[in-house]
């Protein structure tokens, strides 16, 4: 009988005590927040999200997930709920995101603010507010993953044709030409040194040369200053240019006084001159056709075509 006392004593500790850790647990973890429901629609993957999941404001946690399912108003979408505690300042721009947890791949739902927006929260089927949901990073780039990798593969079949063996013989004859091109300079940059070393002789040569032109130019300007004294000696008021002037203005004076008066009188005594001289022209032009013209005088002369007296002469046979 003492045994089986002891045994129900024992098992009535093990109860107590597993009600008292019960009721501690129950105490510790209570909830006296009053919380707002929401609810969030979207068409991505939440693979690593579930119930009891945190939701954070800010970073800040500010509530949890309440349930996940399908949305029955549009077909393929998640529907998740979350409460969100009655202090939390969502707004109408508020929207919602998926975060992950370092490693672990655990998901959080993440609320932050967006664009100012002058609309109030639309019900869903429910009754309940809904809020805009937006793609994770990892979601988009899980969307845009075939393109990256259509992008890759086509970097790399262009990788390859660039380092096709073609490509890499013209590649190496480029190298060729380049060490060829920088040995020409090396040769360049060696004459240029040997050139560089008759640089001082080259420079006494023109140091002598520019002694040699400043002679010249201190004599070209002496030749200039006794010109410019002959300027003006030749340029002064009783200079020859003015006595040349002088003597050049005494002549046309005189052309024109020969031209008014002489040449007019030589002109008339030789129109006199050539009348005389075609009178005895003509006077010795009939003297030859009839020499005893100065005896006996001109004469009648024969009658001609038309005139009274004039006989045809006789045909010749």
């Amino acid at each position: 009988m003492e045994n089986k006392s002891h045994a129900m004593a024992a098992g009535i500790f093990v109860l107590l005590v597993a009600a008292l850790l019960a009721g501690l647990a129950v105490w510790l973890t209570r909830d006296n927040r009053e919380y707002q429901l929401y609810e969030l629609t979207t068409k991505d993957g939440v693979s690593g999200l579930q119930p009891q999941a945190t939701v954070r404001y800010k970073g800040v946690p500010v509530g949890k997930v309440v349930r996940i399912g399908f949305d029955p108003q549009i077909p393929g979408n998640v529907l998740i709920r979350i409460a969100v505690g009655e202090n939390t300042p969502v707004t109408p721009n508020t929207f919602a995101q998926l975060g992950y947890q370092g490693v672990t791949g655990l998901a959080h739902i993440q609320l932050d603010d967006g664009k100012p927006s002058a609309h109030a929260l639309k019900p869903g089927p429910s009754g309940l507010p809904r809020l805009f949901m937006r793609s994770s990073p990892l979601n988009m780039l899980a969307d845009q993953g075939p393109v990256l990798l259509e992008r890759v593969d086509e970097i790399s079949r262009r990788l390859n044709s660039m380092l096709g063996e073609d490509n890499q013989q013209r590649v190496s004859a480029a190298l060729e030409n380049i060490a060829t091109a920088a040995g020409g300079v090396t040769e360049l940059a060696t004459t240029l040194n040997k050139a560089a070393a008759g640089f001082p002789q080259i420079t006494a040569d023109a140091h002598q040369t520019l002694q040699s032109l400043s002679k010249a130019s201190d004599a070209a300007t002496g030749v200039a200053t006794e010109l410019q004294q002959t300027v003006r000696r030749v340029n002064a008021p009783d200079g020859p240019l003015q006595q040349i002037a002088q003597g050049t203005q005494a002549l046309t004076q005189a052309a024109e006084s020969m031209g008014r008066g002489t040449l007019p009188r030589v002109n008339n005594a030789a129109d006199e001159v050539s009348r005389a001289a075609r009178n005895i022209s003509n006077v010795a032009s009939r003297f030859n056709d009839n020499p005893q013209a100065v005896i006996y005088g001109a004469g009648a002369g024969m009658p001609g075509p038309g005139e009274p007296g004039f006989a045809a002469p006789a045909a010749s046979r």
